[in-house]
């Protein structure tokens, strides 16, 4: 039986390693990579393997280090507003096609039913687009609001709800809702962002 829980967890080390070379975010491979070395560590510990606890302590330390970097890091964040009929936007809503139809599969881009639309560029990057209806009475039904795989860290989820918070009360916004969200993920970005479940959609008030 103890042989068998130290074989599970170092298969369950193997698995975390192995998952951590399948995804395409900084934040995630570290944490899931580290969480492998720790595994691993924990493993050898319990083996009594000098050589494995070593080498996954160190890389376990690595990814930590790593990690207080990508927390502290202090990068430039900004805002630019867009019509919704520019090249570089069709380019861009091309290039990620396939991405964006996992988060919103019903979306076909079309600039003459949107009235608030911007990207965000992270180190002058563009890592999120974000295309919305406002309405008379301040609310924004948005329609795409896509961030790279990349940057997937809440950072600019952050920075559009709680740093440009501003920004969107003086376009007169008073509520951010989406009508229906079927992606896991983005319902769970969407609860860490604040906004509440309306059953098939998701509703943030703003002012």
């Amino acid at each position: 039986m103890q042989h068998l829980i130290f074989e599970s967890i170092g298969y369950l080390a193997s698995v975390f390693l192995a998952l951590s070379l399948m995804v395409n975010n900084d934040l995630k491979f570290r944490w899931i990579n580290g969480s492998g070395s720790l595994s691993f560590a924990v493993y050898g510990i319990l083996i009594q393997s000098y050589p494995i606890i070593f080498t996954n302590l160190l890389l376990f330390g690595i990814n930590l280090y790593y990690l207080i970097k990508i927390y502290r890091s202090n990068e430039d964040f900004e805002l630019i507003e867009f019509k919704g009929d520019e090249r570089l936007v069709y380019k861009f809503l091309e290039f990620y096609q396939a991405d964006i139809k996992k988060y919103f599969p019903n979306y076909v881009h079309n600039y003459e039913e949107s009235n608030f639309n911007f990207v965000i560029l992270r180190n002058l990057v563009i890592a999120n687009i974000f295309v919305g209806k406002l309405d008379e009475s301040g609310n924004v039904d948005v329609k795409l609001n896509y961030t790279v795989e990349k940057y997937r860290d809440f950072k600019v989820g952050k920075y559009i709800f709680d740093t440009k918070k501003i920004f969107l009360e003086s376009k007169g916004v008073k509520s951010i809702s989406y009508k229906k969200v079927t992606n896991k993920n983005h319902a769970n970005f969407l609860r860490v962002m604040g906004f509440e479940n309306k059953g098939e959609g998701y509703e943030k008030i703003i002012a």
